[in-house]
């Protein structure tokens, strides 16, 4: 499929877009796919905000079953809470305003929601009196995506990785999976899952099949229809967020999409009968929409039954440039005083990080290529002076650049994006949990 190519194409100049894996669904059947090493099929990823249409989906099981109203207010399924919350728009907030993130408030409110929960963000959200009605207004705030996780665990007494086993897992054969838990000890509704390209294609896939997969009815067409519609008005710089908002699902100029920071899409498209799954560390998430729209759209318009055959590459990841050289083993502490790393360890073949948890140690290759090991990847090469180390950690998008001076024993570490969540680095590889292989 030359659009494919020249989508690919389009994206390679632009600054903060790096794909990672790329997988195309026309009429139901994979019609191309790639990843760039050293990510591979199995890798899974931290969705960060993909995550909130697969707590979306479980609303919807949940509603489909009798167990959740969305017409009901939140305060109903926390009896408990009843005294504690005294705002009239909050004891009025439903279901739905907090599925489309409209309780009310004017912007992001969790951190407030923490202390005003001690600790939990429900209750906080709650406490929290909104300045506009519920329903009427339009604000991305994490809670409420932990406030419908809260809801189906209440009204299942199951996790939600125990609630969507029987009812998506297993049905989409989806068997990489595991969703990092807050200090709570619960999943990390807003952001927290981690799977496969493959999973963020089957998950679009049910919904472009208004909730059918392979003849089998899972989810109502009807909650398909509601969960994918503009539930609210948005706003922001930019035209795909200017679309309006459904539950835990964005609206697009075309079709509808589930997304996370840094480019982790599942791109519904009902015009062309495809699905469009990416895995990315792209912050310029509008730029690979431009291009989907410009390049890829088209061409899946054009086509004529069955795509050709695309040829499923395995090209690289680029690697620090410069040159070979002995690795200068020893420890480094931090050139600039304390930073999120406390200090390096190298050997001849490997590269240990300390920070605030258990260290995390990858193995060191060949010079100019990516060695894996484990849940990391590492690339190095001489530049000047200095020792560039890249570590990818596998199960994110994230890639770290290690600069080393073994002249003053001195490193400096930079984020090649920045963490949505910072967090120990021994703590970033998928959890395994129950239903987690």
């Amino acid at each position: 499929m030359r659009g494919i190519d020249a989508f690919l194409d389009a994206l390679a100049p632009l600054p903060d877009v790096e794909l990672h894996s790329l997988m195309v669904v026309r009429h139901g059947h994979v019609v191309a796919e790639r990843w760039w090493q050293p990510y591979h099929r199995d890798s899974p990823r931290l969705l960060y905000s993909l995550s909130k249409s697969f707590v979306s989906t479980a609303l919807g099981f949940a509603v489909a079953e009798g167990l959740v109203d969305l017409d009901a207010t939140v305060l109903s399924y926390f009896p408990g809470w009843d005294s504690l919350v005294t705002d009239p728009r909050s004891r009025s907030t439903l279901v739905r305003h907090v599925a489309a993130m409209a309780s009310g408030h004017a912007d992001e409110r969790e951190a407030q929601a923490l202390r005003a929960g001690n600790g939990d963000p429900v209750l906080g959200l709650l406490r929290l009196p909104p300045e506009f009605e519920p329903g009427t207004f339009f604000a991305y705030n994490q809670p409420c995506t932990s406030a419908l996780a809260a809801i189906v665990r209440k009204v299942s007494g199951s996790s939600l990785t125990e609630f969507l086993t029987p009812r998506l897992y297993e049905p989409l054969a989806i068997d990489v999976h595991g969703w990092a838990r807050d200090e709570n000890g619960v999943e990390a509704a807003h952001f927290g899952l981690h799977t496969t390209t493959e999973a963020i294609a089957k998950l679009g896939q049910l919904y472009l099949d208004d909730g059918v997969w392979r003849g089998k009815r899972l989810l109502p067409a009807e909650w398909i229809a509601e969960a994918t519609r503009a539930q609210v008005k948005t706003d922001g710089p930019d035209p795909d967020w200017r679309q309006g908002y459904g539950f835990q699902f964005w609206v697009s100029r075309h079709g509808y999409r589930a997304a996370g920071a840094h480019g982790q899409f599942a791109l519904v498209l009902p015009e062309a009968d495809a699905v469009v799954a990416m895995t990315a560390q792209s912050p310029n998430m509008q730029a690979v929409l431009d291009e989907v729209w410009t390049h890829l759209l088209p061409a899946l318009m054009a086509e004529r039954g069955p795509a050709g055959p695309w040829p499923t590459l395995s090209p690289s990841l680029p690697v620090p440039p410069g040159t070979a050289g002995p690795i200068p083993t020893g420890r480094y502490s931090p050139r600039r005083g304390k930073e999120f790393l406390q200090a390096v360890d190298l050997s001849e073949d490997a590269i240990t990080l300390l920070d605030d948890g258990p260290p995390v140690t990858a193995s060191l290759g060949t010079p100019g290529s990516w060695t894996t090991s484990g849940t990391h990847a590492t690339a190095y090469a001489w530049s000047g002076e200095v020792l560039q180390v890249d570590v990818i950690f596998l199960d994110t998008p994230h890639r770290m650049r290690v600069t080393l001076d073994p002249g003053d024993a001195t490193f400096e570490a930079v984020w090649q994006s920045p963490l949505v969540a910072p967090q120990p680095l021994a703590r970033l590889g998928m959890p395994r949990e129950v239903g987690a292989v």
